[in-house]
């Protein structure tokens, strides 16, 4: 799977987020700006992540990732 295709896949199923992904097609590294992501624990917001990628994630597409998830203000911090 493509990086352009994850980025997206994520930005079109939660709405208002940016995403940024690198990855060899099948290995990736998420970065994902969301205000969704306000008030939950992070293994909430890696699973509003993984919701988004559960297709491709099923049928093999994705093998791994790594998912990194900020709030706008956390990422203008970082």
């Amino acid at each position: 799977m493509e990086n352009d295709a994850i980025v997206a896949l994520i930005e079109s199923t939660m709405e208002g987020s940016n995403a940024q992904v690198t990855g060899d097609g099948h290995h990736f590294e998420l970065n994902v700006v969301s205000e969704q992501f306000a008030g939950k624990t992070r293994v909430q917001q890696q699973q509003l992540v993984y919701k988004a990628l559960a297709e491709p994630i099923g049928n093999g597409q994705i093998h791994a990732v790594s998912i990194r998830c900020y709030t706008p203000d956390e990422w203008k911090n970082s």
